[in-house]
């Protein structure tokens, strides 16, 4: 049996945002990255728009029916040797501000939260309780420090 080459995979990482500026973020189960918050998001199919990808997942796991409108950053992600992403970070506006996350892929994710830009830095840097952050998160936070002020909510 031939052993398989390890592949980059592209991951799609949806940024949704609410009307004060917070975002949905949830804590991971049952896959690597076990315990650690994450954006709705999962993996680029063949064919298929990063756009629409974003769309498709949000909707998949938290019920949020989102426009993806602008991608605003790119991190490469080594978690080791046999695994490497690629994350497109994809920023989303909901279609109904009154619209909440939901679970709804509870072996996949714990809980979707809304928490702000500071929150999620606190996260990155163990200021919170829970301190565990997805790597592409960690990346995006330290290639892309000034992430919050690179895109209008509105744009």
């Amino acid at each position: 049996m031939a052993t398989q080459n390890p592949v980059v995979r592209v991951g799609v990482a949806a940024i949704i945002h609410d009307e004060q500026g917070r975002l949905v973020l949830g804590i991971r189960k049952g896959s690597h990255g076990e315990g650690q918050w994450q954006f709705p998001g999962g993996h680029l199919e063949v064919g298929e728009n990063y756009f629409a990808c974003a769309e498709r997942e949000a909707l998949e796991e938290t019920g949020l029916d989102v426009q993806a409108e602008k991608l605003v950053a790119v991190t490469n992600d080594i978690f080791n040797p046999q695994r490497h992403y690629i994350t497109l970070f994809v920023l989303c506006r909901r279609i109904s501000e009154s619209e909440q996350p939901q679970v709804l892929e509870p072996e996949k994710c714990e809980c979707w939260e809304w928490k702000s830009w500071a929150d999620v830095r606190a996260l990155v840097n163990g200021e919170l309780g829970h301190t565990k952050v997805f790597l592409p998160i960690v990346n995006l936070l330290r290639d892309h420090p000034d992430i919050e002020g690179s895109y209008s909510s509105r744009s």
